[in-house]
């Protein structure tokens, strides 16, 4: 029992520092040897953890620091973001502003979000019904009150 309180521990430090890095560079932008030095400390907890859920992956994942200098890299502000084609792939290519280093990432031209995907839309699905309106809500009192009511109220007002 007592390893899952240790990896949700970890992962609270791992998340925490991630935070920590991106509040400083948000509040300070010339802040960046602190933003830096909470990448790198979250890095070597992250490399001690043997547990596959809590290495660094996703929004906590390495393409949001580099690998040599461990800064946080905010396209426009701590690196560049450029978009190129080799041998008919495309590439998203990250250059660190501190120490010029280059990530590359693969772009698949062909990847839909699962909003995007038919199988994700309503109106695609076959045991799903065609949806029917909702019934107009938005009458008036008048509409709601008896006829014998609505003649009296009439005649008093004349």
């Amino acid at each position: 029992m007592a390893g899952p309180v240790k990896d949700r521990e970890a992962f609270q430090r791992l998340n925490f520092l991630y935070q920590a890095a991106h509040c400083v560079l948000a509040q300070d932008p010339e802040n960046q040897a602190l933003a830096r030095f909470y990448c790198y400390t979250e890095r070597t907890i992250a490399k001690r953890l043997t547990t596959i859920l809590l290495r660094p992956q996703g929004s906590l994942g390495e393409e949001d620091s580099c690998r040599g200098c461990s800064s946080l890299l905010v396209p426009g502000l701590t690196c560049t973001q450029r978009q190129r084609r080799c041998r008919g792939q495309r590439w998203t290519v990250q250059t660190c502003l501190t120490c010029q280093r280059s990530q590359r990432f693969l772009n698949d031209p062909g990847h839909l979000l699962w909003g995007d995907r038919p199988e994700a839309q309503l109106g695609s699905q076959a045991d799903s019904k065609p949806l029917q309106p909702l019934p107009n809500t938005a009458h008036s009192i008048s509409d709601r009150l008896p006829e014998e009511k609505m003649q009296t109220q009439g005649s008093s007002n004349q």
